[in-house]
C-alpha cells in the first residue's frame, strides 16, 4: 500500500510539473547542441553501415545454406540479423531526421517512424531471448533437444515474437498516444507517447533481458557443476586441468555477452522510467540521446557475438565466398574467349566448382555438427 501510494503521489508531482510545461512543436525535444550533432551524427553514420552489412551478410550466408536453414538455432540468429537490418535502417534514418536534420513531422508519421524503431529493438531482444532459450535447452536437455526444438516450433516461437513486438510496438499509431498532445506533453523524451505505453514497454524490456540473465547463469550453473563432477573423476593430475575449465571459458564469454547487453541497455532504459516520474531537464535529455545511440551499437556488436563465433557459419561463409569467387573467376575467363567460340573448359569449370562445393559443404557441415551435438551429449552426462 504504502508502494502504490508513493507511486501515485511522484506521478501527480511529475503531472503537476508538466503541466507547467509548454510545447508548441517538436523543436522541444531537439535539445542538442552543435558539438553533440556532430558526435552523434559520426556515432550513427558509422555504426549504421556496418550494423546493415554485417548483419546482411548473415542473413546471406544463412538464406543460401540448406543446411544451416533446417536448424532452429540459426533461425533464431537470423531472426536476430533481421531486426537487426531493421533497427540499422530505421533509427540512423530517423535519428538524424529529427536530431541533426530537424525534420517536425505531424503525429501519425512521427508515431510510424518510432514504431519501426521500437519494432526493430523489441525484435532484436526478443531473437535474443530466443538464442538464449535455445542454449539452455541444448544444455539441459540435451537427449531429447532435438524433439522439444523442432524447426517448425521454432517457425512457430518466431512467427509470435514477430506478431507481439509489431502489435506492441505500433500500439500508439493505433490509438494509445498522449491525449494531451504537446501543451502539456506527457513525455519529456518522445512527443505523442503516452506515459503509461512507455512505462509498460520499458518493463517488457527489462523482462526480457532478465529472463535472457536467468537463462544465461543457468548455463553456467550447468557447466559448473558438469566440470566439478569431471574434475573430480580424473582427480589432481587429470587433463582437465591441463588447459582452462570450460565453466571458466564460457563464463567469460556469456559475461562478455551479457555486460554488452546491460551496458548498452541499461543507460536508455533508466531514463525512459525515470521520464515516468520526474521531469527531466535539458542535460538529461541531451543525455538520453547518447544513450538510445548504444542501441545500435549493441545491434552492430551481436553479430560478432552471436553469429561470426559459431564455426558452422563462419565454414558457410568461407565455402559461400570461395564458391563466388570461382563464378567470377569462370565468367571473367568466358568474357575473354574468343568471340563465338563455345569454352567448354569454363563451363566445365563452373558446373565443377559448383558440384565439388556443394559435396564440401554437405561434409563438412555435417562432420561439424556431429561433433558439436557429440560435444553437446557429453556435457550432460
Amino acid at each position: 500500500m504504502e508502494d502504490s501510494h508513493f507511486f501515485r503521489t511522484a506521478r501527480s508531482q511529475r503531472k503537476h510539473s508538466s503541466s507547467m510545461v509548454t510545447c508548441d512543436n517538436l523543436e522541444c525535444y531537439m535539445v542538442l547542441t552543435d558539438a553533440e550533432k556532430t558526435a552523434i551524427g559520426s556515432i550513427c553514420f558509422l555504426a549504421g553501415p556496418v550494423t546493415l552489412l554485417e548483419n546482411a551478410l548473415v542473413l546471406a550466408v544463412i538464406a543460401a545454406t540448406a543446411t544451416l536453414r533446417q536448424r532452429p538455432s540459426y533461425l533464431f540468429i537470423g531472426s536476430l540479423a533481421l531486426a537487426d537490418v531493421f533497427a540499422s535502417c530505421f533509427f540512423t534514418t530517423s535519428f538524424l531526421d529529427f536530431h541533426l536534420f530537424r525534420r517536425s513531422d505531424g503525429p501519425n508519421a512521427y508515431l510510424f517512424k518510432l514504431g519501426g524503431v521500437t519494432m526493430a529493438f523489441s525484435s532484436s531482444v526478443g531473437s535474443l531471448l530466443l538464442t538464449a532459450l535455445d542454449r539452455y535447452l541444448c544444455i539441459h536437455q540435451a537427449s531429447s533437444y532435438k524433439v522439444l526444438l523442432t524447426r517448425r516450433r521454432a517457425l512457430l516461437s518466431l512467427l509470435i515474437l514477430w506478431s507481439a513486438t509489431i502489435f506492441i510496438s505500433f500500439l500508439p499509431l493505433m490509438g494509445w498516444r498522449c491525449p494531451t498532445v504537446l501543451t502539456p506533453p506527457c513525455s519529456c523524451l518522445f512527443p505523442y507517447i503516452n506515459q503509461e505505453y512507455q512505462a509498460c514497454w520499458t518493463s517488457f524490456i527489462l523482462v526480457l533481458l532478465a529472463l535472457i540473465l536467468g537463462a544465461y547463469a543457468l548455463i553456467l550453473l550447468k557447466a559448473h557443476r558438469h566440470e566439478s563432477s569431471m574434475t573430480s573423476l580424473q582427480g589432481a593430475t587429470g587433463t582437465g586441468h591441463a588447459r582452462m575449465r570450460m565453466d571458466i571459458r564460457l563464463a567469460r564469454t556469456f559475461g562478455l555477452i551479457l555486460l554488452i547487453l546491460v551496458g548498452c541497455w541499461l543507460p536508455a532504459l533508466s531514463f525512459m522510467l525515470a521520464d515516468f516520474s520526474v521531469v527531466l531537464t535539458h542535460t538529461q535529455k541531451r543525455a538520453f540521446a547518447f544513450c538510445s545511440t548504444l542501441c545500435l551499437v549493441n545491434s552492430a556488436v551481436n553479430p560478432l557475438l552471436y553469429a561470426l563465433r559459431c564455426r558452422e557459419l563462419r565454414i558457410a561463409l568461407m565455402q559461400l565466398l570461395h564458391r563466388l569467387c570461382l563464378i567470377g573467376r569462370c565468367k571473367k575467363s568466358t568474357e575473354e574467349s574468343t568471340p563465338g567460340f563455345t569454352s567448354t573448359e569454363d563451363n566445365n569449370c563452373i558446373a565443377i566448382s559448383e558440384d565439388e562445393m556443394s559435396r564440401t559443404r554437405t561434409t563438412r557441415l555435417n562432420s561439424v555438427s556431429e561433433v558439436v551435438n557429440h560435444q553437446e551429449l557429453n556435457i550432460t552426462k
